[in-house]
């Protein structure tokens, strides 16, 4: 499949809407980034894609196409179902713009959301993506990213959520990430036992040639 792209692309075929539709769901990961960069994003306005099985990368590139496709209907209601199978490339200001939109994001959506991008939201934005269905971030409280998400806010705030949250950071204290450090060698330190235990020895042994001397 993936060749077979390449060589459409080689022919100076253009990936147009008919182009995308037959690559479709199950090989639109394929697409290299010189590829997807071609893409035209009005070709997104007829084409039936979902990358969130794709690479980070993959859905950073089909996100800011899919936003150009439909950046026109932007401010109607039908806008979020159209970006919906691009949120996983959502840079973080466009989340935090769409948590006043009352869009009611599932779950299913919200865990796959860019990392870095999820992880600089506030309780109160969480509230606004989620709407209806913020009760269920509860049910992920335990599993990533929610839980990596809960330590980064004060417990102060996730408490106005009223969902019972816990594991935020508490008043008066911050959390501090320790840098992880090779652990030391342990030839060095055999040496030095080794050392320490032949030191008593050594010392007699100078002791008894100063005597005999």
């Amino acid at each position: 499949a993936s060749a077979a792209i390449k060589r459409y692309v080689g022919l100076g075929n253009a990936l147009n809407a008919t182009a995308l539709n037959a690559i479709g769901t199950r090989y639109v990961c394929l697409l290299n980034t010189t590829e997807l960069e071609a893409i035209d994003p009005s070709s997104l306005k007829l084409a039936s894609l979902d990358p969130s099985a794709c690479s980070q990368e993959t859905k950073n590139i089909l996100y800011e196409k899919a936003k150009k496709a439909f950046s026109d209907q932007h401010h109607l209601p039908a806008y979020y179902e159209l970006i919906l199978p691009y949120l996983g490339g959502a840079p973080a200001a466009d989340l935090k713009a769409l948590s006043k939109d009352n869009v009611n994001m599932n779950m299913s959506t919200f865990v796959t959301l860019r990392r870095e991008s999820l992880m600089s939201l506030t309780p109160s934005e969480v509230r606004g993506l989620l709407g209806l269905n913020l009760p269920e971030l509860a049910q992920w409280q335990y599993r990533p990213p929610v839980r990596e998400w809960i330590q980064l806010q004060k417990q102060s705030e996730l408490d106005k959520l009223h969902i019972g949250l816990t594991g935020g950071t508490q008043e008066g204290y911050i959390n501090i990430i320790t840098p992880r450090f090779p652990a030391p060698s342990s030839a060095p330190l055999g040496t030095m036992a080794m050392a320490f235990h032949l030191l008593p020895a050594l010392l007699l042994s100078f002791l008894m040639v100063s005597i005999l001397s």
